[in-house]
């Protein structure tokens, strides 16, 4: 239906046609296509106040125009986690001396209590590990694909972190911080860069198929930042709701309703000027109608050629594999359009019966690894070696994290291993990361981060450093206080440094 060209006649039309109630009704009903899971799950907070950093910040860089504060070697970041304390013991950190001395008490810590109690004696891992790439890098013989990548990877085999329990192991690793609230670090990403592409978020979340990690939604939450920098959760297992439009309402029904609805918007807007959240709650809802056009085209992986699709194991026999890998080619479509940061999980929050579920292997560590592994390794290979054919990896920077590690001793009365936050590895790898690096190194045993330790912040910072920001004022004030993600810590990690 046009609609008049003078606000009296607007009125007045509308008016005839609806009463309030109705309108409102039809409206909403119209509009069910644009309704995005999470992406309006809470209220914005306030906007920052003029202490805010940016006001501070340099005049190169505005918030969220794309800016730096210095030139990035970096434009977006792909976070591949695996939730559940992934064991560098058994992954990524070769130990002869942990071979040498296994079944007898680790010296010095005979009777300490780890997070579920006494420890038994030490235990080697069960399978061997192997020399990959051209420096001969030893990591487990079970990751047959991510080896070929090993002269890609900068390792940090010195991690620490400030607990030892899931929930708040996955929230710091993620976030800078072991309580909920605070932004994640594709929140800051999307506050300090904004949006790529305008058809699509700037910051997506992709959980397994086995589900949510440890504390959820507070993973990839926005804390304090404006509420469109929350993740958008979607995975091939849980695509985007409500994108259809119903049947019973047409194309053009629906266009007049959305115009209509725009010019009632930029009226109310227009009356309220400097109401940021007004506007970004707006923009959201903007961004959401747009995506019911971009969002079925990311998401089409029928789209693929089938040498794509063997290369992932998308169609692989075992259905957490096949699931895994179609959220990995997920991943990549996604970065290739221009998502600023993408979270990809590999397990979810729970053990589960035999620890099908994630990497919290307690009881049985061998057979609940050669469940995990190969889920794992193919798709994320593949994932790296798409990204790098394509070019993208020259943009991206790829990480690998996990809350925790674990220990070299068995949990007494077990054949699994312990939580350990005092020494684990996570790793990086694209512009700006020297690959074939390793920062720090665990004791002999692996037991506790010994050589150069590294905390969550530094690695951030590090993050941050190749994104093209300094981490000490990638700021916003909340709460009375300049917050940012590496909180009042962190030092770049120059030795990993191309």
């Amino acid at each position: 239906m046009p609609l008049p060209s003078d606000d009296a006649s607007a009125r007045s039309l509308l008016g005839r046609v609806l009463s309030r109630r109705g309108f409102l009704g039809n409206s909403f009903s119209g509009l069910a296509g644009i309704g995005l899971a999470g992406l309006l799950a809470q209220d914005l907070p306030a906007r920052p106040s003029a202490r805010s950093n940016d006001a501070d910040a340099p005049p190169s860089w505005v918030p969220g125009q794309g800016m730096t504060h210095f030139p990035a070697r970096a434009k977006r970041v792909l976070q591949v986690f695996c939730p559940g304390g992934v064991s560098h013991l058994d992954l990524w950190e070769h130990k002869p001396e942990l071979d040498r001395r296994h079944g007898t008490p680790l010296p010095g810590e005979e009777d300490f209590l780890s997070f579920q109690g006494k420890n038994g004696n030490l235990m080697r891992s069960p399978w061997p590990f192997v020399p990959r790439g051209e420096d001969g890098k030893m990591i487990s013989s079970m990751l047959p694909h991510l080896g070929k990548h090993v002269d890609d990877i900068a390792f940090v085999h010195s991690m620490t972190s400030k607990t030892n329990t899931h929930g708040p192991g996955c929230v710091f690793m993620n976030t800078g911080h072991d309580t909920e609230g605070f932004p994640a670090t594709g929140a800051w990403l999307s506050y300090a860069l904004g949006r790529e592409n305008e058809d699509l978020p700037a910051y997506v979340a992709l959980p397994d198929v086995r589900g949510e990690p440890p504390n959820g939604k507070a993973n990839w939450s926005n804390g304090f930042l404006p509420a469109r920098h929350q993740a958008i959760v979607l995975a091939d297992h849980q695509p985007i709701r409500n994108l259809e439009r119903p049947e019973s309402i047409s194309a053009e029904a629906e266009a007049d309703t959305l115009d209509f609805l725009d010019t009632l918007n930029a009226r109310h807007a227009d009356a309220r000027p400097g109401d940021e959240e007004l506007r970004a709650r707006i923009a959201a809802y903007e961004l959401a109608g747009r995506m019911q056009v971009s969002a079925p085209e990311v998401t089409d992986l029928g789209s693929e050629p089938t040498s794509i699709h063997r290369l992932y194991g998308t169609d692989d026999p075992n259905p957490l594999k096949a699931a895994y890998a179609r959220n990995c080619l997920l991943a990549r479509r996604m970065l290739e359009r221009g998502v600023r940061c993408v979270n990809l999980y590999c397990a979810s929050r729970a053990s589960g019966v035999d620890g099908l579920l994630n990497w919290d292997a307690h009881r049985t560590l061998k057979p609940d690894y050669e469940r995990h592994v190969p889920v794992f390794d193919q798709p994320t290979a593949a994932l790296i070696s798409d990204l790098k054919a394509r070019g993208l990896l020259d943009e991206t920077l790829v990480l690998w994290t996990t809350e925790f590690g674990r220990m070299p001793t068995h949990q007494q009365g077990t054949t699994g291993r312990d939580h350990n936050p005092d020494g684990f590895t996570c790793w990086m790898m694209g512009p700006g990361v020297r690959g074939g690096s390793s920062h720090g190194a665990t004791d002999p045993f692996g037991r506790r981060a010994e050589v150069d330790p590294v905390t969550v912040w530094d690695f951030y910072a590090t993050v941050l450093h190749l994104l093209g920001f300094d981490h000490t004022r990638l700021t916003y004030y909340h709460n009375g206080l300049d917050r940012r993600l590496t909180d009042v810590h962190g030092q770049v990690l120059t030795s990993i440094l191309s």
